[in-house]
């Protein structure tokens, strides 16, 4: 069959045979024990307890096809990463399976797809992981990138987990919030891997990224722990970006920081004698309190949203954050 090719030359079609040729001459990674280009990987081993998480990243959701491969396939892999962060975990290695329709028109499509993969595994390289294995599949339907990744605790740190908070603990947040979508900020997100590992080893018991918008988040942390978390709003700290989006939106920046989501900072909750100790060691950089865990109130519900001006219970729905399924 022949490819109409575009503007700049390249052809309109891809082809998997000739995108496998191509992975073929690329750098053989380190952690790699088996032969490169198996459907399957076999990696050197390493300590600790092995952490696997998965998250996809699809055209038209998470990126725009304008923003070209390399963006789509760097934010794939960061934003699996970041989970990885909020498991306290050091990243290893990483998959990707890239999900595309044959042609797209005026899009050179297989070069498109090599500055993807590309920027997926420098996205891996730069945070101490390589990419290891994947697979290609033509499909009717936007571009999808999924990426698993696999990391590594140290073998003597306590899991966290989304529901561990406990009453008495102090509510952390890792860094400024808000306005990662109008400012393109969240075509780079950063995962805080460092962060997720020292605050971990300081003795925090839950921990997520805030991927899904600050409140919604939260709440679910609350949820899953069955208890009440009490934000003090005036004790968040808005990125400059939402600053730069209220300007327009109507919106305060405040709501952009609660609300906004693909901000991929870490929420942790910690004893306060905990945390103490952490700042003395003067390892809390970017960390800052931001709240309370509290035993359940059903009068406040799993988040209740305090200010100067009055305290409100915090409740999914109302536009408020990402929630693909609309549900509870």
């Amino acid at each position: 069959m022949s490819e109409t090719p575009t503007p700049d030359g390249s052809p309109s079609t891809w082809s998997e045979d000739r995108l496998h040729r191509w992975l073929a001459e690329q750098s053989w990674p380190a952690t790699l024990a088996g032969s490169r280009g198996h459907d399957a990987a076999v990696l050197e081993t390493f300590a600790g307890r092995p952490v696997l998480c998965t998250d996809q990243c699809i055209e038209g959701v998470h990126f725009e096809l304008g923003a070209g491969g390399r963006a789509a396939g760097r934010k794939a892999v960061l934003r699996t990463l970041s989970d990885l962060a909020a498991t306290a975990a050091v990243p290893f290695a990483v998959t990707l399976g890239v999900m595309a329709p044959r042609s797209i028109e005026g899009v050179p499509l297989e070069a498109w797809l090599r500055a993807a993969i590309t920027g997926a595994h420098d996205a891996a390289t730069e945070h101490g992981a390589e990419l290891v294995a994947g697979d290609l599949a033509m499909v009717e339907g936007p571009i999808a990138l999924a990426v698993t990744a696999l990391g590594h605790t140290s073998s003597g740190t306590v899991p966290v987990g989304r529901d561990r908070a406990q009453p008495g603990q102090l509510v952390l947040l890792s860094g400024p919030v808000g306005g990662s979508l109008p400012s393109d900020r969240h075509l780079e997100p950063l995962p805080r891997i460092e962060a997720g590992v020292a605050i971990a080893a300081a003795g925090a018991t839950a921990m997520m990224d805030v991927s899904d918008g600050l409140a919604w988040d939260l709440y679910r942390l609350a949820r899953a722990s069955g208890v009440t978390v009490r934000l003090e709003t005036e004790r968040i700290q808005p990125h400059p970006d939402a600053e730069d989006a209220a300007a327009s939106s109507g919106r305060t920046p405040l709501d952009h920081g609660l609300h906004d989501g693909e901000d991929h900072e870490l929420i942790a909750t910690i004893a306060a004698e905990d945390w103490a100790a952490f700042r003395r060691e003067g390892a809390a950089s970017g960390w800052h309190v931001i709240g309370t865990v509290e035993a359940m109130d059903r009068s406040a519900g799993h988040l209740q949203l305090r200010s100067p001006e009055g305290h409100s219970a915090w409740l999914p729905g109302a536009g408020r954050g990402w929630d693909y399924g609309g549900g509870e």
